[in-house]
Order: structure tokens, then sequence, then C-alpha cells
């Protein structure tokens, strides 16, 4: 079989076949995009967490979770391509697989990096045409946020990924960018994924704390919760694959921007 040079996100030079045809991905948002671009068929595993398409995937392996890999169950599978995510997968994980398998990473701070991810897979799954009509329809979607940006500038945002402990979205991470895409300033402080006390958090006085369906399932209890303890917040449930899910998912981000905007400027009975 005819091998073809790649670099990877991670600059890592692997070498992948030229029409790979037993995929397995490690992460939900490009399970999801791979899908979009019409190769679902030939994914053969994907993580329990890759759930969206729902019908494409019913019959794809599941290979454990996005950080607790089943390393024999994908090894059983024999895949010619692995596709992970530097901040997904663990390390160690991605190593071992390596050494037998050809594995393609990503690594995404940025929406430009997402649109890069894009591209870089449509061309080894041998998809260009259908990755660049989507990646084309992100970018204009992209630019009608920057015109909207207006609504949501000054609104001092944190945004909440996990609650014992308490765990939010800091600088330099992927949900960090696109909060600051639409134009909120996300004023927690760090880098990554910092915990921070209900004395820290509070202390910051967000005008608006959102928090995420994803990882952590908030609910409409955690708000009640947190109400009776914050005065000078207002607090939201988000859909956190609106603001993490890179890939294709990243069509649905402006309609959900004019969705939230309704929301924070609806009158509170």
């Amino acid at each position: 079989m005819d091998s073809l040079r790649h670099n990877d996100q991670m600059k890592r030079e692997v070498w992948l076949p030229a029409f790979p045809e037993r995929i397995v991905s490690l992460v939900p948002s490009q399970t999801e995009y791979l899908c979009a671009i019409g190769i679902g068929g030939r994914l053969v595993g994907r993580t329990q967490f890759c759930i969206h398409p729902a019908e494409e995937l019913k019959k794809v392996v599941r290979i454990g979770g996005t950080k607790k890999l089943q390393l024999d169950k994908i090894r059983a599978l024999q895949p010619d391509l692995i596709i992970g995510n530097k901040e997904e997968n663990e390390q160690s994980q991605i190593e071992a697989l390596a050494a037998d398998f050809p594995v393609w990473m990503s690594d995404i701070h940025q929406p430009e990096d997402a649109l890069s991810m894009m591209h870089d897979l449509g061309s080894i799954v041998n998809c260009e045409t259908k990755a660049e009509a989507l990646i084309a329809e992100i970018r204009g979607g992209l630019a009608s946020i920057q015109e909207k940006k207006a609504r949501f500038e000054g609104i001092r945002v944190l945004y909440a990924i996990w609650k014992s402990p308490w765990m939010f979205a800091g600088q330099h991470t992927f949900i960090s960018s696109m909060l600051e895409l639409a134009g909120f300033s996300n004023v927690c402080p760090g880098e990554r994924y910092p915990e921070l006390n209900e004395d820290e958090f509070i202390a910051l006085k967000a005008d608006l704390i959102l928090l995420s369906s994803e990882p952590y399932p908030f609910s409409f209890g955690h708000i009640r919760e947190l109400e009776a303890k914050v005065r000078d917040s207002r607090i939201l449930l988000v859909n956190g694959e609106m603001f993490s899910w890179y890939g294709s998912r990243m069509t649905e981000f402006p309609a959900y921007l004019d969705n939230l905007f309704a929301q924070i400027h609806k009158k509170t009975p």
C-alpha cells in the first residue's frame, strides 16, 4: 500500500496510507466532522463520547473514553489511520498506539487551527471538495459573528466546565477563543482550565457565569444553587458543544449566538 508523508498539528511527521479505509477517531468533534464530509462508512472505531451523528455511528465500535482508551480493542480493529487531539487524549496512550499504527494529531486553540485541521483531514481522506465547502461556510459564519461582535463587547464572563472542584475555561483555550470571537471578555485568570474556589470566582464579579452542558452536566438546579451565593453575576446554562466542538459543529455557532443574545436580554420575571 502506498504511503504519503504528512505533518500533523503537533509538527510530527506521519506516514499515512494514500487512501485510509479503517479509521479510528478519538475525538467527538472530529468524528462528527468526518461524517459531515462523507466518510462515516470508513470509521471502524470511536470513543463512547463520539455520539453525533447518532444513526451513522450506531455500528461503529466503541473503544473507551477519550482519556481512557481501550488499546487492545483498538489494536484488534487494525486501523490504517488513528485521529486524536493533544488536549483530548492522553500522551502515553497516543505514544503506545503510534508505535504500531499511523496516528495523526490535532492541536487546536483558535478557530483558524480548527479550519486547518479540517483542511488537512479533508486532504488525508481524499474528501477535499466537501471539506473546502464546509470550511467556506464556516468562514462566512465567523465573518458574520465579527460583524455583530459589539453586542457582547464589555460583557465579562466566566465559563464553568466542572464542579467539585469548580473549574473554568482559562486563557489560550479553544473555548476562550470562541468567547472572545463573539465579543465577550473572559475574566478567568490563568491558562487552560484552572480550579477556583467559590470565594475566588465570586470575587471576579463576572457579569455572566456560563455553566456548560459538558463535560460536567450542569442543570437549572446548579443555577439556583449559585444564585443564592452570587449577587453580581447572571448565571446561564449553555450548550458546551457549541463552544468546544471544533469542526462541522462550528456551522451552528452564529445562530446559537443569536439565540444566546436574545436569552441574555430576555427580561426575567
